[in-house]
């Protein structure tokens, strides 16, 4: 295993004994499988524009979080029509996001 550090190896030689103890309730387990079956039922195809900007962002943010980019777009658009998604309130400036972006990229 590359670059794994003692604690990391730790916590593998504990997982490969058998010593570890789930935490999770039944209760919050049951939420978790419905929220995995609700969200495992694909059915329909979409097709959307996305500027190239936007679509390299999405994908590192997606790297980031460790799963493929269109999981991260559907999950986004889930929370966002399931009322969970929040908005974070921050300061407006005299520059839109992209107009920076592109500033930085150039």
């Amino acid at each position: 295993m590359p670059n794994v550090d003692a604690y990391e190896r730790e916590i593998l030689s504990a997982f490969d004994k058998g010593s570890l103890k789930s935490v999770v309730t039944k209760a919050e387990l049951e939420t978790f499988r419905a929220a995995a079956r609700a969200t495992a039922v694909k059915d329909r195809r979409v097709n959307i524009r996305l500027s190239s900007i936007d679509l390299n962002d999405i994908q590192v943010k997606a790297l980031e979080e460790g799963m493929p980019y269109q999981t991260l777009i559907a999950s986004v658009l889930h929370k966002y029509v399931s009322g969970r998604l929040v908005e974070q309130k921050r300061l407006i400036t005299g520059r839109s996001t992209q107009a920076t972006r592109k500033r930085a990229a150039g």
